[in-house]
């Protein structure tokens, strides 16, 4: 199937990332960011913006590097801490009828839905009447790959944002597959796996059952699901049922040292922080995961595509 640097591929991520940039907006703007900073007498530090808003944090800080990522704060980093400010045309009275961007209008439900689909910090569920979703592509005007990737961001919303059937989370857990059609290739090819002859993708409940025997475990979108405290619990693990010379291949979107980049990646930990209690992390934190777990000779590739590598050995 086609590659990342095809035309329809870059094309529907986009737009499937619009989606996400708008919340941020939306969020910062319903959460009172960007007033907040405005009416401050000097730049703030998170600490001071998640006091200031009533929001955690942790999700204020990646809330804050986001903004920044899209140009609407700027940071200055003071000591080593970053402090932000903001650009004064994004405030709740700066423009005429700018409160009513708290809420946008779904023309399938003709229902007001609260903006609040990623970033709501004190709880992660939206109040509106749910909405029925559907692709407004034609299957047979798309390419394959244009097709799935609009498949998979189609079953993203309908099933992320409300309460479905089983037989339409089992179509998201399939869509979510189907990524591998597009982006496999970059990551298994990333580093020389020949070493190891028997591999495991590691699935079910790995923090309970027992694991199987294999040289080598892939541990795909797993560890972005979990905090701290279980990604070490599994690691070990692993760490424990895995022979000398065996190892893990962790398969995650790499935020960059800073956290401040790259942009996609920003957008997929505040997700994670919604919907899950995970979040993207950057390849230093993730040496510190592994290496804690036992695991060394650490590497890791950038793919240039939406999934980077990490290869440890035991």
């Amino acid at each position: 199937m086609g590659s990342s640097g095809d035309d329809g591929y870059r094309l529907l991520n986009e737009y499937a990332n619009g989606f996400m940039v708008s919340q941020v907006l939306f969020a910062a703007c319903e959460l009172g960011v960007f007033d907040l900073l405005a009416e401050a007498p000097g730049p703030l530090d998170v600490a001071a913006v998640a006091a200031g808003v009533a929001a955690s944090s942790h999700g204020t800080e990646l809330l804050l590097d986001t903004c920044v990522s899209l140009k609407l704060l700027k940071v200055e980093t003071r000591a080593g801490k970053g402090e932000h400010t903001g650009r004064t045309m994004i405030r709740s009275d700066s423009t005429p009828g700018f409160p009513e961007l708290g809420t946008l209008w779904w023309p399938t439900s003709g229902s007001p839905i609260p903006n609040d689909f990623v970033f709501r910090f004190t709880h992660a569920k939206l109040s509106g009447a749910p909405v029925r979703y559907g692709c407004v592509l034609s299957r047979g005007l798309c390419t394959p790959l244009l097709w799935t990737l609009a498949r998979i961001f189609t079953l993203f919303t309908s099933v992320a944002l409300h309460a479905r059937s089983e037989g339409e989370r089992l179509q998201f857990m399939q869509a979510l597959q189907d990524v591998w059609s597009v982006n496999g290739r970059s990551v298994l090819t990333a580093f020389d796996l020949s070493g190891f002859p028997r591999m495991c993708d590691l699935g079910g409940d790995f923090f309970k059952d027992p694991l199987p025997e294999a040289d080598l475990y892939i541990l795909a979108r797993i560890l972005h699901d979990w905090a701290d405290g279980k990604c070490s619990h599994l690691l070990e693990r692993v760490y424990h049922t895995c022979k000398p010379g065996g190892g893990i291949l962790v398969i995650e979107s790499l935020l960059d040292e800073d956290r401040r980049g790259p942009l996609l990646t920003q957008l997929y930990s505040l997700n994670m922080l919604v919907q899950t209690e995970g979040q993207e992390r950057s390849p230093t934190h993730y040496h510190m995961l592994l290496s804690s777990a036992g695991f060394r000779d650490f590497q890791f590739k950038k793919t240039g595509a939406i999934y980077d590598a990490i290869l440890v050995r035991k």
